[in-house]
Parts: C-alpha cells; structure tokens; sequence
C-alpha cells in the first residue's frame, strides 16, 4: 500500500533536512567566531582555555602560583569579606567576552559566563541569599541594564538560591572606577551603599559582581551589609583581575 511508503520517505527527508540545518545553523564560537562546539558556545580552543582561577586566595580571590592560606596583602589587613571565589582570571578569551556583556549587551556571553559561575561555585556553602552588586540608578538609566543583576540572576536559579536584587543599593553616585588607583577607589565608594530598612537581612550573604581588581567595590558593599546585621559576607565574582 503507498501509505507506509510515503511515511518512510517523508522520515527520510526529514531527518536529511534536520542534520542540513544542523550543519547550516551552527552555533560560532562567541569568543573568536569559529564554528561552535555542539551544545555549547564556544568553540573546543577557546573551551580549553578558559583561565580558570585556581589558585587563588580564599579570602580575596588574588591568583596565586601556589596553593596558600592566604595572599600576603590578606595577612597584612583581612578584607570586610569572610571568602572570595571567582570562578574565572581576567584573561583571553574572558577579557573579550566580559567588556561585550557588560558595556555591550551582549547578554549570550552574560549567559555563558553565568554558568561557568554556576558550575564553579556550586560546591560551595550554600548561603541565605544572593545579591548583586548595584549600579547607582543614573548610571543603569545610561546602561539599560545592570550586568551584575543579570549575572545573579541566572546563578540564582542554576544553584537554587534566593535573589535580593533590592536589599542593596547604591545611594550615591561615583566615578567610574576603572579612571582611579587603588587608594582613589577606596575613597570613591565611602558611604556609596545602603541597605534596604525594610527588608531583614539573612545572616549569611553573598555579593555576585562581574569584575573584581582591587576589591573596592566589593568591601565597601560588604561593610554596608555587616552594618546592617549581616554575619557573613561572601563574594562570587566572574572574573578577577590578577
């Protein structure tokens, strides 16, 4: 009878024009543009050489040559922060995809870089809740969207965490932080955060940020947030500056 004939050529053709379209709609690598590994977003090369940032100090996250409790600057003067883990150093190819996520809205590198987090970083004390460093309103009005955020969100709901997105805020507007040495940045961010009166804060917290060079930023969040009743102050940051 024509009917089981025409069903198996039709499956035929079908499969056929599936694995063309796979070939023709391969993903390309978001790093270099080469033609992606299937299932993922970058290419095998630039999957191998994703920095990832072992070792590092646990306390700030500094890449280290060698396994240590600590970084010499930690010893000298412990940071706000009780840990720091970044899941990746800032370097190729993480130093071309974070620049276009964050002043490029590039949210498909936001996407990968989000679960590269969520893979590191899962195996670490869960805490209370997650919150990302905030932009101070003008400049998120300038950007459209807050990179932090949009990193702590995907994070959030890979690892199954709650997301604070408004117990932080950021009051006070400042200079970029990129245009000053470590001593301006410090005085930069005083008093550049609060805390949400209405909303109680857990205990233990972490802070989810994209970059993080000198740490500035970071403490002065922490020192807002352990003024504000928090114990514990951790940070998972995506990329750290050696």
């Amino acid at each position: 009878m024509p009917g089981p004939v025409n069903l198996n050529g039709a499956a035929k053709v079908d499969g056929w024009w599936r694995r063309l379209g796979g070939v023709l709609c391969r993903a390309r690598c978001l790093a270099c543009g080469e033609p992606g590994r299937p299932g993922a977003d970058l290419c095998d090369a630039c999957l191998a050489a994703l920095p990832w940032n072992d070792p590092a100090c646990p306390r700030c996250a500094l890449p280290l040559p060698a396994p240590a409790p600590l970084c010499a600057a930690c010893r000298r003067r412990a940071p706000p922060l009780h840990a720091t883990h970044a899941a990746l150093r800032y370097a190729a190819p993480v130093d071309r995809l974070l620049p276009r996520f964050k002043f490029h809205r590039d949210l498909a590198a936001g996407r990968l870089l989000a679960e590269a987090m969520a893979g590191r970083f899962a195996a670490l004390p869960r805490p209370d809740a997650l919150l990302p460093v905030p932009l101070h309103l003008g400049r998120l009005r300038q950007r459209g969207y807050d990179q932090a955020l949009e990193l702590a969100r995907p994070l959030a709901g890979a690892l199954d965490l709650p997301l604070l997105p408004g117990a932080l805020r950021r009051v006070r507007a400042t200079r970029p932080q990129s245009e000053l040495d470590a001593t301006a940045r410090a005085r930069n961010l005083r008093d550049a955060f609060a805390v949400e009166a209405s909303q109680p804060l857990p205990a233990h917290v972490v802070l989810v940020d994209d970059v993080m060079t000198t740490g500035a930023t970071l403490c002065a969040a922490a020192r807002a947030l352990r003024r504000a009743g928090a114990r514990r102050v951790d940070a998972w940051v995506c990329a750290r500056v050696a």
